[in-house]
């Protein structure tokens, strides 16, 4: 390039993504830790997203449920909070602080700002009662150990409490205090998301205390966070980066300064890399194969998505939110989406036949396969539906 950049092409950033993200067959991992390691996060907003984004990932499939769990509820080495966006994501522990610092601060002030405007609005309690359920709150949750918000509230009946939402207007609604007061105090990163009421389907949880971390500059962890995530995911636009932290661009623009990152050429334009990854990779040793789930951090982790998802096929792959369903991969790209019907059978479909010859297929077969029988008899309907899989599905 006549600027000095080099320039990253499709292929490579396929390759990339095909190891980091470990997709390839000799990329695939031995845990649950090593994936979101390798990720940075794991959309939890749906359960069984995590479950089924590392069960894609691991080289024995069949410890998915387990060794995730494990890793949740008994080791404590990855913790589902509040992350980017306001949105709940899986982390590995380690990384709370730095998760906490860069983007919970910032949406911690706004959500305890706007439950107490919309308390007062509503001629409830003032901010000093506010705070002492608060404190009596986390004292009973210490106790437990781990408590659904019902318990919680027989602990301290206050949380019961309910106060009216935007009277007079249309999306008029009654709050519970313990329902805003246990959100706001997750994106404060003092409680946590524990384990499910039923299997590890359920959107029904128990609050958890938070671990302990210390304190971090909020400056620093943006740049720690966004050093880990180009590294897993570069080389990645401004706008990825942007649309994927949720902070503003001055913030991006600072971060890539601390880090020193390095500035690459990509189809889209501008891109960029870790300081000395901008040179050429080695790509996996054959062709792959991956049955993705809907909200997987491979597929949603970019703003710009052309190089791996044909525009054409959004319409059928993804919902009217920009939620994306379950996806099929070949080769680094997108080229259709898959489901399960009631009677347990994975199915999936080819949008895009371009490549797509009897190895392909049966690489895709076998990855259907492999997803079923660690499965089994669990269904798994995703939290937001795409017109793909709701039609094969059916």
């Amino acid at each position: 390039m006549g600027d000095g950049r080099r320039h990253i092409g499709t292929a490579e950033r396929r390759d990339r993504l095909a190891l980091r993200q470990r997709l390839a067959v000799e990329a695939r991992a031995g845990g649950p830790e090593e994936v979101a390691g390798s990720l940075v996060a794991l959309h939890g907003t749906d359960p069984a997203t995590v479950y089924l984004a590392v069960g894609a990932r691991l080289a024995d499939a069949a410890k998915t449920v387990g060794g995730t769990e494990r890793a949740l509820y008994e080791d404590g080495t990855l913790v589902r909070m509040h992350g980017m966006r306001h949105t709940v994501f899986v982390f590995p522990t380690e990384l709370t602080a730095v998760v906490h610092a860069s983007t919970g601060l910032a949406v911690a002030a706004r959500e305890r700002a706007a439950l107490l405007k919309h308390m007062a609005a509503a001629g409830a309690p003032d901010a000093a009662w506010l705070a002492e359920v608060e404190e009596s709150a986390l004292a009973a949750l210490a106790r437990r150990g781990q408590a659904t918000a019902a318990e919680l509230a027989r602990d301290e009946p206050r949380l019961k409490e309910q106060f009216v939402y935007a009277a007079g207007k249309r999306y008029e609604g009654v709050h519970t205090v313990s329902t805003r007061l246990l959100k706001v105090l997750g994106v404060e990163g003092k409680v946590v998301r524990g384990r499910p009421l039923g299997s590890w389907t359920s959107s029904q949880f128990r609050w958890a205390p938070a671990p302990g971390h210390p304190g971090l500059d909020p400056a620093g962890a943006r740049a720690e966070l966004l050093r880990r995530w180009l590294a897993a995911c570069g080389p990645a636009t401004e706008d990825d980066l942007k649309w994927w932290t949720g902070w503003r661009v001055t913030e991006v623009r600072r971060a890539l300064a601390a880090i020193g990152a390095e500035a690459v050429s990509l189809d889209e334009g501008p891109g960029y890399v870790v300081a000395g990854d901008a040179g050429p990779v080695a790509g996996p040793i054959g062709p792959w194969a991956a049955l993705l789930p809907a909200l997987d951090p491979t597929a949603m982790a970019r703003r710009e998505r052309d190089w791996y998802l044909p525009p054409e096929l959004r319409p059928m792959l993804f919902d009217r939110s920009g939620n994306v369903g379950p996806t099929v991969w070949w080769n680094g790209r997108v080229v259709g989406g898959w489901a399960q019907r009631a009677d347990g059978e994975i199915v999936w479909r080819i949008l895009d036949g371009e490549g797509i010859g009897g190895e392909a297929r049966a690489a895709i077969a076998a990855e259907a396969e492999r997803l079923g029988s660690w499965v089994g008899t669990t269904r798994v309907t995703p939290r937001f539906r795409t017109p793909l899989e709701r039609e094969l599905a059916a």
